[in-house]
This record gives structure tokens, sequence and C-alpha cells, in this order.
């Protein structure tokens, strides 16, 4: 029978683990879109090593499960003799995955832009540096903005999988809870609760914001 005294108990406990998945998923999606830039710029480059490279990253990265790349890096990292916590190596791994997802957002986004824009700010005079940040970002972000609140979403969700690290963040918690109370369903039920509400959250700041920018 379900127990609403363990549902009540456990909730205070998931809260303070989602801080950390929250804070997981923005350092992973900020680390990770920048990284996006610089791979982003190489599959849109003329020249063909650095399109053959990013091609790369992004086909592995995409291609290979979150949850191998996560036991990749923190268990390649202390074989090449650099130590870091689980939480640093959790980070990464989550920052690479994301950037190669988000790499390929924001690639749609620069290829949407007419060419015809660009053409008239060459023929105004406008550097490049200056074209890339006023004309071209801006409008990348505008169209891409939808596709990178989802990222944002179904991010939060994978962070689920580094408790296999040993991070103590939602459902490494509600297993923890799960196994001293011997009540799953009331732990994991609040764990599903806790990530309704996050995510449901970001997604109506994320169509407040498309509403705000296409106003």
């Amino acid at each position: 029978m379900f127990s609403p005294t363990v549902f009540a108990q456990a909730l205070p406990l998931l809260l303070h683990a989602a801080i950390a998945t929250v804070r997981i998923s923005l350092a992973g999606l900020v680390i990770g879109f920048f990284l996006a830039l610089g791979v982003c710029a190489a599959r849109l480059s003329a020249h063909p090593v650095m399109r053959a490279c990013a091609g790369a990253y992004v086909f592995f990265f995409r291609g290979v499960p979150l949850l191998v790349q996560l036991l990749l890096v923190y268990y390649l990292l202390p074989f090449v003799g650099i130590n870091v916590p689980p939480l640093v190596a959790a980070i990464s791994a989550v920052s690479l995955c994301s950037a190669s997802y988000v790499a390929e957002i924001l690639r749609g986004g620069f290829l949407s832009i007419p060419p015809g824009q660009m053409e008239a700010a060459r023929m105004l005079g406008i550097r490049p540096f200056d074209m890339l940040r006023r004309v071209q970002v801006p409008q990348a972000f505008r169209l891409t903005l939808p596709s990178l609140a989802n990222e944002m979403v179904l991010l939060i969700k994978a962070s689920s999988l580094i408790s296999v690290v040993g991070v103590a963040e939602i459902t490494r918690t509600a297993q923890n809870i799960a196994a001293g109370t011997y009540r799953p369903l009331e732990a994991y039920l609040a764990a599903g609760l806790i990530y309704l509400v996050i995510n449901g959250t970001l997604a109506a700041l994320a169509h407040l914001a498309e509403h705000r920018l296409h106003a």
C-alpha cells in the first residue's frame, strides 16, 4: 500500500539532490554550448580537415550512449594519470555529449539564415566578426531556441545516468531512499514528480522567451 509518510519524507532529500541535478545540467549545457560553437564553426568551415574532425566528433558523441561516455570518462581520466572527483567527470562527459547535439542544432540555425542577408551585410562593409555577432548569431539563436530548450530538458532527464559514477543527484538519492526504506514506489514517484516540475518549468520559460523574441 502507498505510504504518504515515506513519500513526504523523501521529498526534502530529493529536492536537495535536485539542486545537484540542475547545477550539473546547467554546467553541461553552458560548457557544451561554448564547445559546440567551435564544433559548429569547424563543421561549416571551408577546410576539409576541420570539417572531417568535427564530423567525427559529432558522429562519436551522438552515436555512443551517454552512459558509456560517462563510464569512459570516469575510468579513462585516472588511467592517463588525471584524478578528478566524480562530479567533474560527470560534468565533463555531459558537456562533451551536449556539445555534439548543440553543434548540430546551431549548424542548422546558421544554414537557415537567408544568404541574401550575408551578401547585403558584406555590401554595407560590415566586418566578418561584426556580421557574426550582429546578424548571424542573433538569428541563429532565435531560430534554434525551441531546439535548445528541448536539449536542456533532455539533458535534465539524461542526468539521471550520472548516478552510475556515484554523484548524488535525484535518481541516486531515490535509489538510496528505496534501499533504506524498502519503499521504491514512493521514492521513485517523488523523484518523477521533481523531474516533472523541473522540466515543466524549463519548458514554460523557453516558451515565454520564444514568445518575446518573436513579439
